[in-house]
């Protein structure tokens, strides 16, 4: 696990809510369902698999926002940054979005989700493509090859 350079910090861009993280991720994403496009005013959304107990926040009180249904989408309350998502049902991991961290740099979307309602023009490095998301069953696999494969930060840009 030391290869991953933890733990990492991170925040929203305004600073007043900060994170810690102390477990490398579970899987890295890009998901180009129309909810993240307009979540993000972007073409999709970029997050890291992070297991709970490996996510603190250390400074602020995050709000929900977003639909307010079965995923719990995190903002700051002052700057509205999308910082991470807690998927109902789902307690062992949080989906941090990516760019939240201090040194996104070496983030690269291992899996990418919801590509049939992708534009037509977004295109990512992502080794694994789904129309939709993948089947539960499939995360174990996923995971498995991610962690045999995955892209960790170098020791001169750890946070």
């Amino acid at each position: 696990m030391s290869d991953w350079n933890l733990p990492w910090e991170g925040g929203c861009r305004c600073g007043q809510v900060r994170l810690k993280i102390s477990a490398p991720p579970l899987l890295t994403m890009a998901c180009h369902c129309t909810g993240c496009q307009r979540m993000t005013a972007s073409a999709f959304s970029l997050s890291a698999a992070i297991p709970s107990e490996g996510f603190s926040v250390t400074k602020g009180e995050p709000v929900i926002g977003g639909l307010h249904g079965a995923a719990r989408h995190y903002f700051c309350p002052y700057c509205m940054s999308w910082m991470f998502t807690r998927p109902e049902g789902m307690d062992w991991f949080v989906n941090l979005r990516a760019t939240m961290l201090d040194d996104p740099s070496w983030f690269t979307p291992f899996v990418e989700t919801w590509t049939s309602e992708k534009l037509p023009w977004a295109a990512t490095p992502a080794v694994h493509s789904f129309a939709k998301l993948p089947e539960f069953h499939e995360y174990k696999e996923l995971t498995d090859a991610y962690a045999a494969r995955a892209a960790k930060p170098p020791p001169s840009r750890r946070a």
